[in-house]
């Protein structure tokens, strides 16, 4: 996510430069086009002015569908904080210290467990999402629990499944009451709702025929703003040509940056940041030790992944 409201000059050319470089190349081909082979051609200029508006039309809508998927996804990581925190604060105040289940483990062992188990969800979670092998949640995960992920498809769901089986033995046990147990069953539900949301924004792709025709109309009016100009202001045509298509094909890219949030991207979700969040939160609040720093931004502060 970027941090910084002024976007630096070389990342604007990162964007960019390959789309500068085809406009410029079309806008010169239709110069010497109108001027060597048709120069009885007109083309009004409402023609492109025409294409210049619906292709804005075109582009808007993009951009709002794009913004949309990535709002979304922030809301739903957003969700995962807090629900991090609460499933971490009422373990620690729904426990009472003098007990032990019955493999003999303490609260602060049994607080400690679930919390860790969490953390490796959250993890394997952030990577799956991310389509990577990061291979952090591997920490915070026992040995029969990893060889338990290692065998199902879906190794994120089945630490739920983990997590809501020992919150029913706690609640069978009697070490929690029943409003105990629905209030951090909720807390789960929630956790797994905001799941789903995420996997669905993830596995939704957006229809490439939107963004294919949108470049291909950029195109095609910097060829009729050129055309249409030529007459009138000559070799200027090129440079205005460029530069109006410059403004459409980089509000177009704005929109493409942000359309699949949880890549590594500096303008996608802060997945790594919004992960150690929760990491930093919920280990302070069990009072675990060796609790890691946040996150430094890249790019001399410019954003975070």
């Amino acid at each position: 996510m970027l941090l910084k409201k002024k976007l630096r000059l070389h990342r604007i050319f990162l964007i960019t430069w390959k789309t500068d470089i085809v406009m410029l190349v079309l806008t010169v081909m239709a110069y010497f086009v109108d001027i060597y082979l048709f120069p009885d051609i007109f083309v009004p200029p409402t023609v492109a002015t025409l294409m210049g508006t619906a292709l804005a039309f075109f582009i808007g809508f993009n951009n709002n569908q794009a913004y949309s998927r990535w709002w979304e996804a922030r809301i739903v990581w957003g969700g995962l904080i807090n629900e991090s925190r609460n499933l971490s604060r009422d373990l620690v105040a729904y426990l009472n210290p003098g007990i032990r289940d019955n493999r003999g483990k303490s609260a602060t062992e049994i607080a400690h467990e679930i919390v860790y188990r969490h953390l490796g969800f959250v993890m394997l979670f952030k990577d799956s999402l991310r389509k990577i092998k990061g291979g952090d949640y591997s920490k915070y995960l026992t040995q029969e629990e990893l060889d338990k992920i290692g065998t199902v498809s879906n190794g994120y769901n089945a630490i739920m499944n983990m997590q809501a089986r020992q919150l029913g033995d706690l609640y069978h046990q009697g070490l929690i009451d029943g409003f105990q147990f629905r209030t951090l069953s909720t807390t789960i539900t929630n956790i797994n709702n905001d799941m789903g949301r995420a996997e669905r924004i993830n596995n939704t792709v957006f229809p490439p025929t939107y963004i294919y025709f949108t470049e291909l109309f950029v195109y095609l009016l910097v060829i009729l703003i050129t055309l249409s100009s030529v007459q009138a202001i000559g070799p200027w045509s090129i440079f205005f040509g460029w530069v109006i298509g410059f403004v459409y094909h980089t509000t177009h890219i704005n929109g493409l940056s942000i359309l699949n949030p949880f890549d590594m991207q500096p303008t996608s979700i802060p997945l790594d940041s919004i992960s150690r969040t929760i990491e930093i939160n919920v280990l302070e609040t069990i009072g675990a030790k060796d609790i890691p720093p946040p996150l430094a931004a890249l790019e001399n502060g410019e954003y975070i992944l």
